[in-house]
């Protein structure tokens, strides 16, 4: 593993321990060429994906991308950062699992919709509104009527 501060191909592990959902190793790591100390973390990956987007580009799936995504709708909400990397992981682990090797990145946003709903309903109407592209108050207003008045029934 190179050194991100210095560059020196040769780094030691001094530490590894499985994260507390047994989804990673996280690696304590020093480099002998400058001293520094830094973390890595080792993932399974299953297979190679690639997200066709609407545009018909496509891009290599960025796992810190969707957790990103996630980030910025749960920002300042009361949920557990455990909870988030759970989730994450199980989204993972459905996209890989699922035998395809290119996704649409439709399906992929519909499974963060999902996992939003039952983690936080504000992150969920966060989310939504930049997914589903909201341009004014009205469609709020229709997609919470919509989402919300159908639980109640």
């Amino acid at each position: 593993m190179r050194c991100p501060f210095c560059g020196h191909d040769d780094t030691q592990v001094k530490d590894s321990r499985p994260t507390e959902d047994n989804s990673a190793i996280r690696r304590r790591r020093f480099c002998p060429g400058c001293g520094a100390r830094f973390t890595t973390f080792e993932r399974v990956q299953l297979r190679e994906l690639t997200v066709l987007k609407k545009s018909g580009q496509r891009e290599p799936f960025d796992r810190d991308k969707l957790m990103r995504s996630m980030l910025i709708s749960l920002r300042k909400r009361p949920v557990d950062p455990e909870r988030i990397e759970r989730v994450v992981n199980g989204i993972v682990r459905r996209l890989e699992s699922s035998g395809e090797s290119e996704v649409r990145g439709e399906a992929i946003g519909e499974l963060v919709m999902e996992a939003l709903a039952t983690l936080d309903q504000v992150a969920y109407v966060r989310f939504a509104s930049v997914y589903r592209n909201f341009r004014e108050a009205r469609d709020f207003e229709t997609f919470i009527t919509d989402e919300f008045s159908a639980d109640n029934t």
